[in-house]
């Protein structure tokens, strides 16, 4: 199997992170890669709860 020649990072803490090319694991603007500021709103309580109850009502109505 032949590889293609990748500077690794030190830092990437993990053999296969750390043979990605340093585009791939770059940081944007300072931030880091995952999102940190999520934020649940009522529309996606609204939606949760709307799912559950559809469900719930689908197979009691299937079992009864």
């Amino acid at each position: 199997m032949r590889r293609c020649l990748v500077l690794t990072d030190e830092a990437a803490r993990h053999p296969f992170r750390a043979s990605l090319p340093p585009h791939v694991c770059a940081v944007e603007d300072g931030k880091a890669a995952t999102q940190s500021g999520w934020r649940v709103t009522l529309a996606d309580v609204r939606g949760f709860a709307s799912a559950y109850v559809a469900c719930v009502v689908g197979i009691v109505a299937f079992i009864a």
